[in-house]
């Protein structure tokens, strides 16, 4: 007797053991997030699939994302606001929002930093740096990061990724640039330095004319002080004759030769009017000596 079920089950084994040996199987590592394709289904599957080891049927695929932080570095020239070139080694960190890689996927794909992150990069970077002058762009480069990584931010906002930091590695200027940076130093010293000797100079003047001021008011004060002492003392002096001549009198004279113990009375008739020598210690004529005598009038 035929029994078909006897039969089947080995082929149903069979077929079984073909399918598995049929399908495929993909690992998804951890760092990463799997989209599964099914083409003849539901198509693209919204939910990422985590680190794991997934079954499939050979005629579907598993897309695979990297969603770790991931580091570009980019070479960069800008102009300043003094109109000069920067060359600028730049560098940003981002990476996919693992629980939004569905959504990246249908906007972007795989490639997001060249088609969306590396142009708005670009452009930060060049639109910050135009704020500053070239000198102040080493000095001031992690002001200068934080501002591009807040521009960036801003302009990738709803496009399912996340920025993890910027950071300007390097600045260069073109050798033309440092040249004339150079000249313009050596310049600025130049005139630094010659303010600085006319500023010396101005105060050597400013001291010689304190200082001549200083002897001129020396000697107007001496000189007024000489003058003034020589007017004191003709004041003085005209005083004094001023009060000789008064009391010098005719009478005092005779009192003053009458009273001298040298003099000698002498009569005189009265209306004798001319001048009389009068020599009291005279010695005999002829004797040599000089002569002492006192000149009376009236």
């Amino acid at each position: 007797m035929y029994h078909p079920t006897t039969h089947t089950l080995p082929l149903m084994l069979i077929a079984a053991i073909m399918s598995l040996s049929a399908c495929a199987g993909t690992s998804v590592q951890p760092g990463y997030r799997g989209l599964m394709w099914r083409p003849f289904s539901e198509g693209l599957s919204p939910e990422p699939l985590k680190d794991g080891f997934y079954w499939r049927a050979p005629w579907n695929s598993i897309y695979l994302y990297d969603v770790r932080w991931q580091s570009f570095t980019e070479h960069i020239d800008a102009l300043s606001a003094d109109d000069l070139q920067v060359l600028i080694k730049a560098a940003i960190i981002v990476r996919p929002i693992p629980e939004e890689v569905y959504f990246l996927a249908h906007e972007v794909g795989t490639d997001f930093y060249p088609r969306i992150v590396k142009p708005e990069f670009l452009a930060a970077v060049r639109s910050v740096v135009s704020g500053y002058n070239m000198v102040t762009v080493p000095e001031r480069s992690s002001e200068i990061a934080s501002k591009v990584q807040a521009v960036v931010t801003e302009k990738l906002k709803g496009r399912h990724l996340e920025i993890q930091s910027v950071a300007l590695a390097d600045v260069d200027f073109p050798q033309i640039v440092l040249n004339a940076i150079e000249q313009k130093q050596a310049k600025e010293q130049e005139k630094e330095q010659k303010e600085f000797e006319l500023t010396i100079a101005a105060k050597d003047a400013e001291i010689a004319r304190t200082r001549a001021k200083g002897e001129g008011d020396a000697i107007r004060i001496r000189a007024e002080g000489e003058a003034e002492g020589l007017r004191i003392r003709a004041i003085g002096q005209a005083k004094a004759q001023e009060t000789i001549a008064k009391t010098l009198t005719p009478a005092y004279l005779q009192f003053k030769l009458y009273d001298s113990p040298n003099s000698k009375i002498v009569l005189l008739p009265e209306n004798l009017n001319v001048p009389v020598l009068i020599n009291p210690d005279a010695p005999p004529s002829g004797a040599g000596e000089r002569n002492q005598g006192v000149v009376l009038g009236r």
